[in-house]
C-alpha cells in the first residue's frame, strides 16, 4: 500500500479518525487526504480532539492533509480527485443518527444522497481503484431472521437514514456495473469505543449518569445490539481497502460490476440490559462514578422509539471467509477503554 494516494472522507469522525491513524502505522510512504465538514451534530470539540491526535501522530514519509468541507461540495470534492488522483477512496462521510434523521431529514439527504453521489461521479471521472464506503446494519430494518445476512432482503427501511445507507448501495452498484468501478460496501453494526460518538447510548448514558440525570432503556430492556469495538471495525476496514473485487467481463461482453457488500459486527448480540450492567460496573472502575452510585435510582425502562429496531446481529462469516478477520473484542474490554478515556479526557 505504499506510494498509494487515499481519500478518506468524515476523516474527523468517529471511525475516520482510527482509520486515519492506523494507516499512519501501516505506511511508510503514500498521500492521505481527510476531508470532514465539522459540523455540529455533536460536539464539535470532540472532532478537533480527535484531529488533534492525529497531527501528533503523523509518521514522517506520508504526505497527510486535512481540507474542511464537505461532499456535497461538488465542485470541492471534483477539485480534490482532479489534484489527487486517488488510488482508493473511503467515503465515511455521512450524517448519522436514526432519531435524529426523523426531526431533520434534509440533512440525511444532502450529505448521505447528494454527497456520495458526489463521490461516485469524482470516482467515474477521476477513475479510483477501489471504492470502500460505510453501509449500515440499519438498512436490515424490521428483519426477523437472525443473524442478518448480506443474503438477506433489505427492502423495509424503518429510518429515512437506514433508507439513505440502503440508496448507497443501490447507486454504488449501479455506477460499479455503468463504469467498472470497483466498490465495496460496509455494513456496520453499532460501533462504539474511546472518543466516540456521544449521541451512541453508552456515551449519552455515562454523560447522564454523571449529571445525576435518569437514562431510559428502550423496549423495557428487550433490545439486543450487536456491539463492535472501533479498532475491530477499522481492522475490517483497512484489510478491504487492500483488495478489490475483481473486474470481469460478463457473456455479454459487458462489465460483471465488481462490487461487494460485508457486515462487520461482533456477532455477538449484548440484551440492552447487560451492556447496562457491564458499562456500569467499567465506569465505577475507572471512578467515572462514585463507589456509592445509586444505578438503580436513574434507570427507566421505556418502550420503543419510533424507527428503532429491537435486534441487530450480523452473520460477518463472508469477511471472515475472503479477508480472514473476525471481530475480536469483548464488550467489557471496549467498555473499559471507553470508561479510562472519559476519566482522562473529562477528568
Amino acid at each position: 500500500m505504499n506510494k498509494i494516494k487515499i481519500l478518506i472522507t468524515g476523516s474527523a469522525g468517529f471511525i475516520g479518525a482510527n482509520l486515519v491513524l492506523r494507516l499512519f502505522k501501516e505506511l511508510k510512504s503514500g498521500i492521505i487526504v481527510g476531508l470532514d465538514n465539522l459540523n455540529n451534530y455533536y460536539d464539535p470539540s470532540l472532532k478537533e480532539f480527535r484531529l488533534s491526535v492525529i497531527e501528533k501522530a503523523k509518521p514522517e514519509g506520508v504526505d497527510y492533509t486535512f481540507v474542511k468541507g464537505s461532499i456535497a461540495d461538488k465542485e470541492l470534492v471534483d477539485k480534490l480527485f482532479a489534484e489527487n488522483k486517488f488510488d482508493v477512496v473511503v467515503n465515511l462521510a455521512a450524517q448519522a443518527g436514526v432519531r435524529y434523521s426523523i426531526e431533520n431529514p434534509d440533512v440525511y439527504i444532502e450529505s448521505n444522497i447528494i454527497g456520495f453521489y458526489n463521490i461516485l461521479e469524482a470516482c467515474r471521472h477521476y477513475p479510483v481503484k477501489h471504492l470502500v464506503y460505510a453501509s449500515s446494519s440499519s438498512v436490515y430494518g424490521g428483519n426477523k431472521k437472525v443473524p442478518f445476512s448480506t443474503d438477506d432482503r433489505v427492502d423495509h427501511p424503518v429510518s429515512l437514514y437506514a433508507a439513505t445507507k440502503k440508496s448507497n448501495e443501490l447507486m454504488a452498484h449501479c455506477y460499479s456495473k455503468l463504469y467498472n468501478i470497483p466498490s465495496t460496501g460496509l455494513r456496520f453494526f453499532t460501533v462504539y469505543g474511546p472518543a466516540g460518538r456521544p449521541d451512541m447510548a453508552y456515551f449519552g448514558f455515562t454523560n447522564k449518569l454523571l449529571k445525576g440525570e435518569t437514562i431510559q432503556i428502550y423496549n423495557y430492556g428487550n433490545c439486543r445490539r450487536d456491539f463492535t469495538y472501533v479498532d475491530d471495525i477499522v481492522e475490517g476496514v483497512f484489510r478491504v481497502m487492500q483488495e478489490a473485487p475483481e473486474k470481469k467481463v460478463g457473456e455479454d461482453g459487458l462489465p460483471v460490476p465488481p462490487y461487494a457488500v460485508y457486515n462487520i459486527g461482533g456477532g455477538k448480540p449484548e440484551n440492552l440490559l447487560d451492556f447496562v450492567q457491564t458499562l456500569q460496573e467499567e465506569l465505577l472502575r475507572a471512578g467515572v462514578l462514585p463507589k456509592d452510585y445509586d444505578f438503580e435510582a436513574h434507570k427507566q425502562l421505556v418502550p420503543m422509539q419510533p424507527g428503532d429496531v429491537p435486534t441487530t446481529y450480523a452473520d460477518s462469516t463472508a469477511l471472515e471467509r475472503d479477508f480472514g478477520f473476525t471481530p475480536k473484542i469483548t464488550l467489557r474490554e471496549g467498555l473499559r477503554r471507553f470508561a479510562e478515556w472519559y476519566k482522562q479526557y473529562y477528568g
